[in-house]
């Protein structure tokens, strides 16, 4: 549990400092082309004996990305630990559907790669993340949202019981 809370004290320094750097105006108006996602919440909140605190990144280039009939779609790449030693790591994509008013609505797909540690054991070392993101963009470049998204192993494995997580979001456009 004290490597876990050290990871929690370099989020808070991570998001401090990429809260405080200067939004110059013209130069984001060129530039915004990468946005990084830092997260923190509850890995498998579902299941009591093996709930986790986790703690992601995910990175989205608006440069890939694409208009399709299902939205404005680009992909991601992420991942993320649980304070059981238990890591995700994946690739996917996103579509970013504008609500107005400043709100943005994400669903995402992943396809990726988990370790147990000494968490929970999902069944597969393949597994896929689905996620549901809302957002408010409270400056153009600077995001707060939350996400809740399932973990599973589409029946690959010999079980396949899944995790439920939900997460507190900060986006960071560069």
């Amino acid at each position: 549990m004290n490597n876990f809370n050290l990871l929690n004290k370099i989020f808070l320094v991570i998001f401090l400092v990429l809260l405080a750097l200067p939004n110059n105006a013209e130069e984001n108006k060129t530039n915004k082309n990468t946005e990084y996602n830092f997260y923190i919440g509850n890995f498998d909140f579902s299941d009591h004996k093996q709930s986790a605190i986790l703690l992601g990144f995910q990175h989205q280039n608006e440069q890939l990305e694409r208009k399709t009939f299902l939205g404005d779609m680009s992909p991601i790449t992420g991942g993320f630990v649980t304070e059981n030693s238990a890591a995700y790591v994946y690739t996917g994509v996103e579509w970013n559907y504008d609500m107005g008013s400043k709100m943005t609505f994400t669903p995402s797909f992943a396809p990726g790669l988990y370790s147990q540690g000494d968490g929970k054991d999902l069944g597969h070392v393949l597994e896929f993340k689905t996620e549901i993101q809302a957002a408010y963009n409270f400056s153009e470049n600077n995001s707060f949202g939350m996400s809740y998204n399932h973990v599973s192993n589409a029946s690959l494995g010999s079980k396949n019981p899944g995790a439920n997580s939900y997460e507190f979001n900060f986006l960071k456009k560069f």
